[in-house]
């Protein structure tokens, strides 16, 4: 097992991961980070979320970064405003010992005067959201001349969330980039296209070891309900996980709404994440999780994209998601930085049948939770 010094890190960026209790590589960092090291790379990364893909990617950029050269010199492009501030934040935190690199996050829902005057300041990294990268570029507002390195961070999602024309753009108006690095929990079609269109036939592809494209600190269980005995079943989980945290997930916006309303009426500490809410009820949902005077989110698979919230002991599938993707993604919330963690399905038995599609295709585990 080899330590990040060994991998190429920099021991003033080393130090920094030490007070941030990252000592040991995940599995994906051990394999990426010495090819990213070497630059001038293209390279398609598989990993489950939860398994440190920002630092797998984020201190190779840093240590290529010239901090002489005050201009744009690398693109992160998230498919969220959470997961673009949370890329931003980490970065920041990896140089607390390390020469001063300038990161940027910008992203839509937020006054994009605001993002224009914050360009203005010394950038090294920018961290966007693709629509909203457009509409700056358009706009003049920042120069991607410089621009060496490209990372598509989450690329399923982007995908997911409709931005395939604009990660065309982006990518097309930045031909003569030389490194190119895209991660994705899973890889769908529509990311075969881009790697195919956009990067070249000999990158690179990493992919975690096993079976299985789930984090391995999860546990898989269920329980067998009907539906009328759901909302009890529930409660009587969350009674059972004491001071716990934890999201549970629902298909559709009304759904969620539903739940959350019946559990509040339980006296349950949690409110519900969906579309619908403008970013600032939103924000205010998400500060109250934050801060731990909620304890338990109602979400929609789009709404808890980005989501990262330290010591999340699980995730409930109310309903079951739309896809295998989707229960990757739901599953990846909890589990984070080497924790271990629970995803619990409530089912009816037609529904078991599902489960075992999951198990053929993520090579997971079931095992049923007894009431």
């Amino acid at each position: 097992m080899k330590n990040f010094e060994k991998l190429g890190i920099s021991e003033d960026l080393v130090k920094g991961l030490s007070e941030l209790n990252i000592i040991t590589p995940t599995e994906i960092q051990q394999k990426v980070i010495p090819i990213l090291l070497d630059g001038n790379t293209h390279i398609v990364g598989q990993a489950s979320t939860g398994t440190g893909k920002t630092a797998a990617y984020g201190l190779p950029l840093l240590q290529q970064i010239d901090p002489e050269l005050k201009e744009v010199q690398a693109l992160i492009l998230c498919p969220t405003r959470e997961l673009s501030q949370q890329v931003a934040k980490q970065l920041f935190r990896f140089t607390k010992y390390y020469t001063k690199i300038f990161t940027e996050a910008v992203y839509g829902g937020e006054y994009i005067g605001k993002q224009i005057t914050s360009l203005q300041r010394l950038t090294h990294i920018v961290v966007a959201t693709p629509g909203r990268l457009i509409d700056l570029v358009k706009r003049e507002a920042v120069n991607l001349s410089f621009v060496k390195t490209v990372i598509l961070d989450e690329a399923d999602e982007m995908l997911s969330r409709g931005f395939k024309n604009e990660l065309d753009e982006i990518l097309r108006s930045l031909p003569s980039v030389k490194s190119k690095w895209l991660f994705s929990a899973t890889m769908p079609e529509g990311i075969k296209d881009i790697v195919k269109q956009h990067m070249s036939a000999k990158a690179v592809h990493i992919k975690e070891s096993g079976k299985s494209v789930v984090n391995k600190q999860i546990t898989h269980q269920y329980i067998t309900c009907n539906d009328k005995a759901k909302l009890n079943t529930l409660m009587q989980f969350l009674k059972s996980e004491k001071e716990n945290r934890g999201l549970i997930f629902c298909r559709t916006k009304a759904a969620t709404r539903k739940l959350a309303k019946q559990l509040i009426a339980k006296n349950v500490a949690t409110d519900a994440i969906h579309g619908d809410l403008l970013q600032k009820e939103r924000d205010k949902v998400m500060r109250a999780f934050k801060n731990k005077n909620l304890q338990f989110l109602v979400a929609t698979d789009v709404a808890a994209r980005g989501i990262d919230i330290e010591a999340l002991a699980f995730v409930v599938h109310y309903q079951l998601p739309e896809s295998n993707e989707y229960y990757t993604h739901r599953s990846g919330r909890t589990a984070r930085a080497g924790k271990d963690g629970l995803s619990l399905c409530l089912v009816n038995s037609a529904e078991l049948k599902v489960l075992e599609s999951y198990e053929r295709k993520l090579g997971i585990n079931f095992k049923e939770l007894k009431t």
